[in-house]
C-alpha cells in the first residue's frame, strides 16, 4: 500500500459499496461528497444498546434493547394499516409496528414462537408499549451484533443511520495505514496519537466528544496545519511577483518637522514598520489597528508621502463622506508646502469636477486621491498608483478592497486602519498571513471612556446628569437605531426622541439622519460645533468621522441590538478632550445571550483589539481563503478559539516545515505533502487582502 492511499481517501463516495446516485446526492446534501467527507463527519453522540431491559421496566422516548418472545403476527389486509408483532418478556407485552414493509421480510426476521433481540425507541400508544420501526431486530445467535455502544452520526433527509453506519464501517475497516508524517518524538512530548489510530478512535470510541482526547488533538492539529501550508504556499506564490522597491528620500522626516504635536511612541513604532514594508520588494499587506482617537491617520499620510516622493500615485478610502472630507483637509494642510497635488472624489462630486479628475488622475498629474465608494469605478484609472490605504475596512467588502488594490498591479502596497478588526481580518492576524501594528497608546490628555449598561426603564434617571453636563458646557450624543418609529421592530426612534428630549431642554437639542439633506446636516453639526446646541439627537451617521472634543456623553438606546465593532466606533465619538467621558449604552427587557455578551464587553473594556477577540468568538472567522468576512471557517473539526494552543502549535510546526522545505519536496515531508495539496486544491485562491 501506498504511503497515502488518497486514491482511496479523496475518491467520490459512490466509489465506496451500497453509494447509488440516489444516495450520494442525499450524502451531498449533507456536504458528504467523497470519502473524507465521512472520515470528518464524526460522531456527535453514543446510544448504549448494551444492555437488556424487561419490558416493565421501560422508559418513554429512550433507545432500549430487549428480549422478548414472538407470540403473534398481524397482517391487516386493509390498506395504509400497519403490521403488528406482539411480542413479550415474563413481565409484559409490547408491540413492535412497521409501516410499508414486506410480509415475507418480517416473518423471517420475526420467527414465531422463537425468542429475538429488538433495540429502537420505546413510544406508548393505547395503553401498551410499542416500537416503531425498531433500529434492529436479531436472533439471539447474532446478539452481539446489538449490545453494544453505537456511534450516532447527524444525519440528512433520505438517509437512516443504519446504512450510513454501513458506509461508515466500510471506510474506517478500509482505512490504509499511513506513515505518520510527524516524528514519533513529536507526536510523543505533544501527547498526540498517530494519524490512523485517531481516526479510528474517533469513530469507534466516545473521543469526538472530547476535544481534550489524543486523537481529537491529533486530527485537529493536522486540520490546521494543512490549512496553514495552504495559506503560506498560496501567500509565498505572490511574494515571488517583486515590486519595486519605493523611497529614494524620506520625506516624511520634513513633514515632522513641521507638526505642531510629537508622535507617540506606538505611533513611531507603526510608522517604521509601514516603512519597512514599503522599502521591501515584497508587496505589503498590513493593518494598522487602535482606538479612534489614537492617530492612526497621521501615520497613514505620512506613509503615503514617501511613496509620492517616490514618483507613484496614492489613494485613500474611507466609508463615509464626513470622514473622507477630513481625511481630505488634514492631508491638505500637511502636503500644501510641499508641492503634492491632493484631490477629492464621492458619489456627490458634480460631473464636470469628476470628468477632470479621473483625466487628470490617468495623466499622472493628481498625486493622491482621497474619496469613498466613488474610487471603486471602472472608469478611474491611475497612471502609476504604488499604495493604497483604506480606513474602517470592516466597512468595505473583501471584493470591494481587492479590485482597489488590483487597480496597481503588483506594484501595488495596501495598508488597512481600523479601530475594530472584522473577525476575518482578526483570524488571518492569528494565522500570521497579515502583519500588524498596533497603536495603543493615547494622547496623554485622554481618559479611559467610562461605559455604563442601564436599562431602559431607568432612562429618566439621565435628565439630571445630562443638565449637569450642559451647565460645564459639555456635550451628548443620543444614539436611536431607526429615524422613524416602526411597526415591525420595537427599537428607539430617534424623531420621537428628539420630540421628547427638546421638551427637557428646549432649544438645545438638534437632529440628524441620513434622510435629510447634506446642507441641513451641515447647518446642525456646525451649531453643535460652535455649542449653539448641546445634544445631538442621531441615527449611526454619526458613527464615524465626527470629532467634536466638547462631546463627553453618548447614550446609545437598543445597545444590545447593535454589533461590537459598531458599538466601539460610535464610544469613540466621545472622550476627544480632556474632561472625563462616558458611554451610557440602553437596553430593553429582553435581551439575548449574544447581546448581554456585547454589553458586558463593552462595559469590562476599551481596548479595540479585545473587542475584536470576542467579535471573532461571537461571529466566526469567515472564510480566510474566500470572501466571508465573518461566519463560520470551513473547518471540519478545528475551533480556532477553543483550540487556539494547537493553532500555535500547529503554526510554528508549518512555518518550520516550510524554512527547511519550502516546496515540500523532500522524502520525509511527502504524507503531509500529499495530504495538503488534494486540500489545496479545493480551495478557492488566496484574496491578498481581509
Amino acid at each position: 500500500m501506498a504511503l497515502l492511499k488518497k486514491e482511496f481517501i479523496f475518491e467520490e463516495v459512490n466509489k465506496l459499496k451500497g453509494v447509488g446516485p440516489k444516495l450520494s446526492k442525499y450524502l451531498k446534501n449533507k456536504r458528504i461528497e467523497k470519502i473524507k467527507d465521512i472520515l470528518f463527519n464524526l460522531p456527535y453522540s453514543e446510544t448504549d444498546r448494551s444492555k437488556l431491559s424487561k419490558i416493565n421496566n421501560l422508559e418513554l422516548g429512550k433507545i432500549q434493547t430487549i428480549k422478548v418472545l414472538v407470540k403473534k403476527l398481524n397482517f391487516p389486509r386493509i390498506r395504509n394499516l400497519p403490521n403488528k408483532i406482539i411480542c413479550g418478556d415474563e413481565t409484559g407485552e409490547i408491540d413492535i409496528v412497521y409501516f410499508n414493509s414486506r410480509e415475507g421480510y418480517l416473518r423471517k426476521i420475526f420467527p414465531q414462537n422463537k425468542y429475538v433481540i429488538i433495540s429502537g425507541k420505546i413510544g406508548y400508544f393505547r395503553n401498551r408499549y410499542q416500537i416503531t420501526n425498531p433500529d434492529y431486530v436479531t436472533s439471539l445467535d447474532n446478539k452481539d451484533y446489538v449490545l453494544k455502544n453505537i456511534q450516532k452520526y447527524k444525519l440528512t433527509k433520505g438517509i437512516n443511520e443504519k446504512k450510513y453506519r454501513l458506509i461508515s464501517d466500510q471506510v474506517i475497516q478500509n482505512l490504509p495505514v499511513i506513515e505518520d508524517w510527524l516524528s514519533e518524538e513529536f507526536i510523543k512530548n505533544n501527547r498526540l496519537l498517530n494519524w490512523n489510530d485517531s481516526m479510528k478512535r474517533l469513530h469507534l470510541t466516545d473521543d469526538s466528544k472530547n476535544n481534550t482526547s489524543q486523537s481529537f488533538r491529533r486530527i485537529v492539529f493536522d486540520e490546521i496545519c494543512a490549512n496553514f501550508l495552504t495559506l503560506s504556499v498560496n501567500r509565498n506564490r505572490i511574494k515571488k511577483d517583486k515590486k519595486k522597491k519605493f523611497f529614494k528620500k524620506i520625506i516624511s522626516s520634513k513633514i515632522l518637522k513641521l507638526l505642531t504635536f510629537q508622535l507617540t511612541k506606538d505611533q513611531t513604532i507603526a510608522l517604521k514598520e509601514i516603512n519597512h514594508d514599503l522599502c521591501s520588494d515584497k508587496r505589503m499587506l498590513r493593518i494598522v489597528q487602535g482606538d479612534v482617537g489614537s492617530g492612526k491617520t497621521i501615520v497613514a499620510l505620512l506613509s503615503i508621502a514617501n511613496v509620492l516622493e517616490s514618483g507613484y500615485q496614492c489613494a485613500f478610502m474611507g466609508p463615509t463622506d464626513i470622514l473622507s472630507q477630513q481625511h481630505f483637509k488634514l492631508a491638505k494642510k500637511l502636503f500644501n508646502k510641499i508641492n503634492i497635488r491632493v484631490e477629492y472624489l464621492s458619489g456627490k462630486t458634480d460631473h464636470l469636477k469628476r470628468k477632470k479628475i479621473l483625466k487628470d488622475l490617468s495623466d499622472g498629474n493628481i498625486d493622491l486621491l482621497i474619496g469613498t465608494h466613488a474610487l471603486f469605478q471602472k472608469k478611474l484609472i491611475f497612471k502609476n498608483l504604488g499604495y493604497v490605504v483604506i480606513d474602517e475596512q470592516h466597512k468595505f467588502g473583501v471584493k470591494q478592497r481587492l479590485d482597489m488594490a488590483n487597480k496597481g498591479g503588483k506594484n501595488c502596497d495596501v495598508l488597512l486602519m481600523s479601530a475594530t478588526p472584522i473577525p476575518r481580518t482578526m483570524m488571518m492576524s492569528l494565522y500570521g498571513d497579515m502583519d500588524i501594528s498596533k497603536i495603543k497608546e493615547k494622547p496623554s490628555n485622554r481618559k479611559k471612556i467610562i461605559t455604563l449598561s442601564k436599562p431602559e426603564k431607568k432612562i429618566n434617571e439621565l435628565w439630571t446628569f445630562i443638565k449637569k453636563q450642559i451647565n460645564k458646557e459639555n456635550q451628548i450624543f443620543w444614539v436611536c437605531p431607526l429615524i422613524e418609529e416602526s411597526k415591525f421592530l420595537d427599537y428607539s426612534s430617534a424623531k420621537i426622541k428628539y420630540d421628547l428630549i427638546n421638551k427637557q431642554f428646549p432649544g438645545n437639542v438638534g437632529l440628524i439622519h441620513g434622510s435629510i439633506k447634506k446642507e441641513q446636516k451641515e447647518i446642525i453639526l456646525k451649531k453643535f460645533l460652535e455649542k449653539k446646541i448641546y445634544i445631538l439627537v442621531s441615527t449611526t451617521v454619526i458613527e464615524v468621522g465626527i470629532d467634536f472634543p466638547n462631546a463627553n456623553l453618548i447614550i446609545i438606546e437598543n445597545a444590545d441590538k447593535f454589533g461590537l465593532a459598531q458599538l466601539h466606533q460610535l464610544r469613540g465619538r466621545v472622550g476627544r478632550g480632556s474632561e472625563q467621558s462616558y458611554c451610557l449604552l440602553v437596553s430593553g427587557n429582553k435581551i439575548s445571550n449574544e447581546g448581554k455578551t456585547r454589553l458586558k464587553t463593552m462595559v469590562d473594556t476599551n481596548d479595540g483589539f479585545k473587542i475584536s477577540e470576542v467579535d471573532l468568538k461571537l461571529r466566526g472567522p469567515g472564510d480566510i481563503m474566500g470572501t466571508k468576512q465573518s461566519g463560520i471557517l470551513d473547518f471540519k473539526l478545528a475551533d480556532l478559539i477553543k483550540d487556539n494552543k494547537i493553532l500555535q502549535y500547529a503554526r510554528a510546526e508549518a512555518l518550520e516545515l516550510l524554512e527547511s522545505d519550502p516546496n515540500l519536496d523532500l522524502a520525509e515531508n511527502i504524507n503531509i505533502s500529499r495530504f495538503y495539496r488534494p486540500y489545496a486544491r479545493e480551495k478557492v485562491g488566496w484574496s491578498r487582502i481581509s
